[in-house]
């Protein structure tokens, strides 16, 4: 059986700890992501929240088939308590070391447990980067998240031959910048990028 390489309780926490940062006056502000104002980001990092845990737990059906291009995310009235808690969910069922074993599925797709583990930490990692920026927090994420999220970045980016990374085109970074910037970078973001 594969040990996990990598605990997602420490990122988890400091999405939670973001999202709990957010007012309500900011929940329509826009974010680094194109078309998605606060209140869906946060939607969207509860769906995937749900779909990564079931993932891990290979529970496959409804939250692990659908597409996050499906529609848009929003919020409900109970989020606040809803984020952090399927976040909590979510970091526990990731330390069963048979999550990382065997195939799985997320957002309609299969794929080996141990990519669905890298997938979950960059999606926390880069979702993590854009809540702070929309909203104005100090972030620092989890050191393993983000060398997960920078690895899989990366590899992606090297096996494209359109300089295109998974969510599109790879925004050029300096080899001497921070390690978030680069991630961010081959994201297909602006670490630069301000509301």
């Amino acid at each position: 059986m594969t040990a996990p390489t990598f605990d997602l309780g420490a990122q988890t926490r400091i999405v939670a700890r973001l999202a709990d940062g957010v007012t309500d006056a900011q929940l329509s502000a826009a974010t680094p992501c194109p078309d998605l104002a606060v209140r869906n980001l946060l939607g969207h990092l509860t769906g995937l929240a749900v779909a990564f845990r079931d993932a891990a737990r290979k529970d496959l059906g409804v939250t692990t088939d659908t597409s996050p291009e499906a529609a848009v995310p929003d919020i409900g009235p109970g989020w606040r308590e809803e984020l952090p808690k399927v976040l909590d969910e979510l970091a526990d069922a990731w330390r069963d070391p048979a999550a990382w074993t065997g195939m799985t599925r997320a957002g309609g797709v299969d794929l080996p447990g141990e990519v669905a583990a890298a997938v979950v930490a960059d999606e926390l990692v880069i979702h993590g980067w854009d809540l702070a920026r929309a909203t104005g927090q100090r972030y620092e994420p989890d050191p393993a998240a983000l060398q997960a999220s920078y690895d899989m970045l990366f590899a992606a980016a090297e096996d494209s031959d359109r300089g295109d990374g998974i969510f599109g085109p790879v925004v050029p970074v300096p080899d001497e910048a921070p390690l978030l910037d680069r991630a961010v970078g081959l994201s297909g973001r602006d670490p630069g990028w301000k509301p």
